[in-house]
């Protein structure tokens, strides 16, 4: 019997190659979306996982020998940071300090105790030739050591003794970090860490060192009563407990004046400084969430503004330091760029963990946003709009890590807002959630 459908369709061969190409056309149009696909992470879980991963990777690929044969760790991998940051090493070991052998903890940790000046200052960095630098842009910014220094000395101690529980190295540097604390600027009137006025005095916390901040310094604050709780462990841990209590009475005493001096109830936020750049700190905002320096209604205030304010001050799961089209009164960077405008991952672990207290979906989304962009661009320094600046960038893979697992931790436990000094972050938490 004759098929007379067979020759009809071979009289219109174009109708066979039309229908192919478009075939391959849909083919390619959904190739073209298999890379996004696959770089969104499809939970929480797997998006905390993937930069657990990433952040050991970078740690360890970032890895320097120092001209003493030290192990040093800058903030980026490869040619770009030529020297070892304290506040980005400890801001390392705040996520990722699994990465670190004990040895390496160690000695990390004597070159930084070991810089302290006379006067007690900590430093900024410490070359590779083992010359330490007390000020930001290898001394040249401001006319004495940057004010965070102090603070990080004791976080990257205190993260050393956790991790090896070595007392007899404890016991050696205890006073050291007494003095360092000691020597951190401060108002006199409110006991909260202070720049002067009077021209370039010094630089704020490391990750604002563009920012001519004056006055009583909100982040740095912050910063200090975290190294007062840490101090006062670490003291205890030597068994020198009336030590250990007065510290921890300076903590919470300065942690009052800083709900006192810097909140903006208005606006429901925190101002980053009483003199010069008094502009409302994201930032800071979340990071004293985070702590436990913000009290009930002002963790829930801030929260609210993260939320309503979200598509301002986030962008693929990094974080401004300002709200929304505001800048610095006094920067050296331009609009738009580096300290003044654009978005850095940071912040973001304080951040989710703050917005979580009123939007958990959020939270999440944007820890998956920030993956997400690591995995299609690599994990940057800051971004803006298109622009991706400085990959590998150690402090950005591990720091969230914290605030996201601390955030993990209190949906489990039902606990109040603020981890305070609590060396547990979620970890546990986050592990039996992977498993479900």
């Amino acid at each position: 019997m004759e098929h007379k459908t067979t020759g009809k369709y071979m009289e219109r061969p174009w109708m066979s190659r039309n229908f192919i190409l478009v075939l391959l056309i849909v083919a390619f149009m959904l190739a073209s979306e298999i890379p996004a696909v696959l770089a969104r992470p499809a939970t929480l879980a797997e998006a905390v996982t993937w930069l657990e991963s990433e952040s050991h990777r970078l740690i360890r690929a970032g890895k320097r020998t120092m001209k003493d044969g030290t192990a040093a760790f800058p903030p980026q991998v490869g040619i770009g940071y030529e020297a070892f940051w304290l506040r980005d090493f400890a801001y390392t070991l705040e996520g990722a300090i699994d990465s670190y052998s004990e040895k390496e903890l160690r000695e990390a940790c004597e070159i930084f105790i070991r810089s302290i000046r006379a006067d007690g200052a900590g430093v900024d960095c410490v070359t590779f030739d083992g010359r330490p630098i007390y000020k930001p842009g290898f001394g040249t910014m401001g006319a004495n050591p940057v004010a965070d220094g102090s603070q990080f000395t004791i976080a990257v101690a205190w993260h050393t003794y956790q991790k090896t529980k070595d007392s007899k190295f404890l016991g050696e540097v205890i006073d050291h970090l007494v003095r360092t604390m000691n020597a951190v600027p401060h108002n006199p009137e409110t006991g909260l860490v202070h720049i002067e006025n009077d021209g370039w005095d010094r630089c704020p916390y490391g990750f604002t060192d563009t920012v001519r901040m004056q006055g009583d310094i909100l982040f740095c604050s912050l910063l200090y009563v975290e190294a007062c709780h840490r101090l006062s462990d670490l003291l205890n841990a030597v068994e020198r407990k009336a030590d250990a209590d007065e510290w921890k009475r300076e903590a919470d005493t300065i942690a009052k004046s800083i709900r006192e001096v810097f909140w903006d109830s208005q606006t429901g936020l925190f101002r980053a400084a009483t003199v010069n750049c008094r502009e409302h700190h994201i930032w800071g905002s979340a990071f004293a969430v985070y702590l436990g320096v913000a009290d009930d209604n002002q963790s829930k205030a801030i929260a609210g503004y993260f939320r309503d304010n979200y598509p301002q001050i986030v962008q693929k799961g990094q974080i401004r330091h300002l709200p929304g089209g505001v800048y610095w009164e006094t920067c050296v960077a331009a609009h738009d760029t580096y300290q003044n405008g654009a978005y850095w991952a940071t912040p973001t672990g304080w951040f989710v963990y703050t917005l979580d207290i009123v939007d958990p979906k959020l939270a999440d989304q944007t820890v998956i946003d920030l993956v997400t962009d690591f995995r299609e661009n690599g994990v940057c320094e800051w971004v803006f709009g298109e622009k991706h600046r400085l990959p590998n960038y150690l402090a950005s893979a591990s720091l969230p890590l914290t605030g996201i697992r601390a955030m993990i931790k209190r949906r489990k436990t039902d606990t109040s807002f603020g981890i305070g000094s609590k060396s547990d972050d979620g970890r546990e938490e986050l592990r039996q959630s992977d498993q479900k």
